[in-house]
C-alpha cells in the first residue's frame, strides 16, 4: 500500500491540475468522449432502484438486471430492483428505439449520463447505448466516507470507431465456452463490440459441422463447439452488444481440414493434425472446381449459423510451396496467364468471394487478401501496419488495424495504446479515404495461452487498446491511461475474470509449497519475453501438447512492480520529488531483492519447476546489491572506486537478458541509478 501511495505522489507531480482535477472526478475506461464533472454525489444504498422508459426492449430489461447484480457485487448489497417510477427511482433508463434484429455495423452506440446528488438519468438512441452507458455507471461506483457514490457528471459518449474487436484463437489451444463468456463481459465492461472467433488452424478445427462432419471428428482431437454451443455464445454477445465474426482459414493455415478432407490439399494425404507452431506448407487446391463445391457447402453452413454480416476468411501467411511442387497447379497458372503464387491466391479469393457474396456475407481477410481485382466489398485486417491499411484505403477497400494491437506479443499497455489507426500513413488519407478505416482489434494468439492464464493475457492491457478505439484521439495520457487501467483491472474481478486470481495458484503449484513468498517476489518483477523469442529461445522445440506451468506462463504481460519503482527511481535522481519517503521505499525494495535469492535457493530443492529460475533469481540479487550501493553514493557522495561503474553497468547488461524466457523488468531502472550515482561528484571533492 506505501508503494502505491508514493507511485500516486509521483503520477501528481507530472500530471497538470486541469488533469488531476479531472481524474479525481472520473476515472472509467474508455473515457468518455464529453464529460463535466461536478462537485457532489450520489449516494447508492439498498433502497437504489432503476426505471425504464421509453422503447420497452428485453435486452435493455436483461441488461439491467445484470447491471443490478454487477452493482450488488460490487458493493456486497443486497439489490432487488422493484418497479418504481421514473421521478422515485435512483436510475431512470429510457431508450428512443429499438436497434437491429441482428446487429450491425455502424449503429448508433452513444449514450448521454447525468448524475445529480438526487439520482441518475440515463438516455440513448438504441439499446446499444444504453448497455454502454450501464458499464459507464459500473465503473463509477466508488466507496465513499458515506457510503457507496458516483461523483456528480455529465456525460455525452459515442464511439470514435465503429469496430472494436478482440480476436481469440482458439484454434491452437482449445478454449472452453465459459472462459469465452466470461471475456466477453469483460469486453462489454471496456465497451469493445466485435469477438472475432479464429476456429481453425493447422493444429485444430473447432466447430461442428453437420454437412462435413470429418472435419471436426477427425480434425478436433474431440475438443470443439457443437452448433448449439455457438448459438449459444452469439446469444450471450448480443445481449452484450457484440457482434461475433467467425474466422476459417483459407487457403493455408488449414492441415486440419485436410485430416478428414485430404483431396481438399495440394498434395496428396494423408494429413494429420500440427503439433507446432509456425506456417507450415499444406494448403487448398485453387485450381480444382471440387474445392470450391466444399467451400460453397461449408460457408453456406456456416453463414446460417452466424447470423453477423462479416465472414473472415484468413487468408494470411500462404507459402505457396505445395503450389510450386504441384505440376497440375503450375500448368494451370501458365494456361491462366498467372506469373505468381500471388495471382494465384487472387484467384482463390476472387472464387471465395463469389461464394461468400452468394450466402450474402460480406468477406473479410487479413492483408494477404488485398488484390485490385476483388470487389470493393471486402474489408482488409492489417496486420502488417498502417502502411497496408492506408493502402487498401485508397484503393477503395474498407479496413482494420490490428498491428500493435498482437496482445499475445506481451507488450507493456503503453506500447498498445501509442498506436492509432488513424496514425503514420493512414493520417495523410483525404477525408473520404479515412472513412474507410472501420477500427481495429486486439489479437490473442493461442500458441502461449491455456483457460488458465489467457485472461491474464488479454486484460487489463486490452482496454488501453480499447480505449483507443472509443475515446478521442487526443486522449493520450499514458500517466492517467495507467491510473484508470489499474481500477479497471479491479472492476473486471468483480465480472469473474482471472486475469489477477490465477496468479497465486499458478505460483503455488511452481513454488510446491503454500508460501510463495520468495517466489512472488521473483514473479512480481518478470515479464515473459517479447514478440516471438519465445519459441527462438525455448528449452525444447513447443508443441500444443507442452505444459504452461513454468514461470514464464504465470508471469504477467507486464510488472505493475517494476513500472512502479521505475517511476519512483525517475522521480528521485530528476529531484522531482526529495520525499525520504520515496528515497526509504527505493531503498526497502532493493533491500528485499538483494536479500530474496537466500530465501529463494531453499526452495528449489522441493520443486523442479523452480531450478530454471534460479539464474533469474540470483541476477536479482545481483541488481539489488548495485542499486544499493548506488544508492549509497548518490545519498552520501562517498568516492567511488574507478572501476564501480563498469563492473555495475556490464551486470546489468547480464540481467537484461532472458533467461528461463523470463525478463528481470527493473534492470533499466537500476541501471539509472547507477548512472546517476557515477554522474555525481564526490562530497571530497566539492
Amino acid at each position: 500500500m506505501r508503494l502505491l501511495r508514493l507511485l500516486a505522489i509521483v503520477c501528481l507531480l507530472v500530471m497538470s491540475v486541469a488533469l488531476v482535477h479531472s481524474q479525481q472526478q472520473i476515472s472509467t475506461m474508455p473515457l468518455p468522449a464529453s464529460f463535466r464533472p461536478g462537485s457532489g454525489q450520489f449516494v447508492i444504498d439498498q433502497s437504489f432502484s432503476v426505471s425504464l422508459t421509453g422503447y420497452k426492449d428485453k435486452r435493455v430489461e436483461r441488461g439491467t438486471q445484470r447491471f443490478l447484480q454487477q452493482l450488488s457485487r460490487q458493493t456486497g448489497m443486497p439489490l432487488v430492483n422493484k418497479s418504481a417510477e421514473s421521478s422515485r427511482a435512483g436510475l431512470t433508463i429510457r431508450t428512443d428505439h429499438g436497434s437491429k434484429q441482428v446487429q450491425e455495423l455502424g449503429e448508433d452506440e452513444s449514450y448521454d449520463l447525468q448524475v445529480t446528488s438526487s439520482g441518475a438519468q440515463l438516455s440513448a438512441p438504441s439499446p446499444l447505448g444504453v448497455l454502454h452507458g450501464l458499464q459507464t455507471f459500473l465503473q463509477l461506483v466508488k466507496t465513499s466516507s458515506t457510503g457507496f457514490a458516483v461523483p456528480e457528471v455529465t456525460i455525452q459518449d459515442r464511439p470514435r470507431f465503429a469496430w472494436r474487436g478482440l480476436m481469440i484463437d482458439v484454434a491452437r489451444h482449445f478454449i472452453p465456452l465459459d472462459v469465452l463468456k466470461r471475456n466477453l463481459d469483460g469486453m462489454a465492461a471496456v465497451k469493445m463490440n466485435v469477438f472475432h472467433w479464429h476456429l481453425s488452424e493447422n493444429q485444430g478445427f473447432r466447430i461442428e459441422s453437420k454437412k462435413l462432419p470429418k472435419l471436426h471428428q477427425l480434425g478436433s482431437d474431440g475438443l470443439y463447439y457443437t452448433q448449439d454451443e455457438v448459438r449459444e455464445l452469439i446469444a450471450y454477445a448480443r445481449d452484450r452488444g457484440i457482434r461475433v465474426i467467425p474466422e476459417f482459414d483459407m487457403p493455408g493455415h488449414s492441415t486440419s481440414w485436410f485430416v478428414g478432407y485430404p483431396e481438399l490439399a495440394s498434395a496428396a494425404g494423408p494429413y494429420q493434425i500440427e503439433r507446432k507452431w509456425g506456417v507450415f506448407d499444406p494448403a487448398m487446391d485453387p485450381t480444382q472446381e471440387r474445392t470450391y463445391k466444399f467451400l460453397d457447402q461449408f460457408i453456406g453452413e456456416m453463414a446460417a449459423l452466424f447470423p453477423d454480416q462479416y465472414f473472415h476468411i484468413g487468408g494470411d501467411e500462404v507459402n505457396g510451396k505445395q503450389w510450386d511442387a504441384n505440376p497440375k497447379i503450375q500448368e494451370f497458372m501458365r494456361s491462366h496467364g498467372m506469373k505468381s503464387n500471388q495471382d494465384l491466391q487472387a484467384y482463390f479469393n476472387k472464387r471465395v468471394q463469389a461464394i461468400v457474396s452468394k450466402h450474402k456475407k460480406t468477406m473479410i481477410g487479413w492483408d494477404e487478401i488485398l488484390n485490385p481485382d476483388l470487389r470493393k466489398t471486402i474489408t482488409i485486417q492489417s496486420w502488417r501496419g498502417q502502411q497496408s491499411l492506408a493502402q487498401a484505403a485508397k484503393l477503395g477497400y474498407r479496413g482494420l488495424l490490428s498491428h500493435g494491437y498482437y496482445i499475445d506479443l506481451m507488450w507493456p499497455a503503453w506500447q498498445h495504446y501509442a498506436v492509432d489507426p488513424m496514425a503514420d500513413a493512414a493520417a495523410s488519407l483525404s477525408p473520404e479515404e479515412k472513412q474507410r478505416i472501420l477500427g481495429g482489434e486486439a489479437c490473442m494468439w493461442s500458441e502461449y495461452v491455456s483457460p488458465e492464464n489467457i485472461d491474464s493475457r488479454i486484460w487489463p492491457r486490452s482496454a488501453a487498446i480499447a480505449e483507443r478505439l472509443w475515446s478521442p484521439q487526443n486522449v493520450q495520457d499514458v500517466n492517467s491511461m495507467y491510473q484508470r487501467l489499474k481500477i479497471v483491472s479491479r472492476h473486471l474481478d468483480w465480472l469473474g475474470l482471472t486475469h489477477n486470481s490465477s496468479y497465486w495458484p499458478m505460483l503455488r503449484r511452481i513454488a510446491g509449497t503454500e508460501d510463495i513468498s520468495a517466489l512472488r517476489t521473483l514473479a512480481d518483477v518478470v515479464e515473459p519475453v517479447k514478440d516471438y523469442t519465445r519459441e527462438e529461445t525455448a528449452p525444447s522445440v513447443p508443441t500444443s501438447a507442452t505444459p504452461l506451468n513454468r514461470l514464464v506462463d504465470a508471469a504477467r504481460p507486464e510488472s505493475q512492480t517494476a513500472r512502479q519503482f521505475a517511476a519512483l527511481v525517475n522521480a528521485f535522481i530528476s529531484q522531482q520529488s526529495n520525499s525520504d519517503e520515496i528515497r526509504a521505499e527505493i531503498r526497502a525494495l532493493l533491500t528485499r531483492w538483494r536479500d530474496n535469492a537466500n530465501k529463494f535457493q531453499p526452495a528449489t530443492v522441493s520443486s523442479f519447476l523452480l531450478k530454471e529460475v534460479v539464474p533469474v533469481s540470483n541476477e536479482l540479487s545481483a541488481l539489488g546489491t548495485a542499486g544499493l550501493s548506488a544508492l549509497d553514493y548518490l545519498e552520501n557522495g562517498e568516492t567511488r572506486p574507478e572501476t564501480w561503474e563498469a563492473e555495475q553497468l556490464a551486470l546489468v547488461e547480464r540481467a537484461k537478458k532472458p533467461q528461463a524466457q523470463v525478463l528481470l523488468m527493473v534492470a533499466p531502472a537500476v541501471q539509472a541509478l547507477i548512472e546517476a550515482s557515477a554522474a555525481t561528484e564526490p562530497s571530497s571533492s566539492k
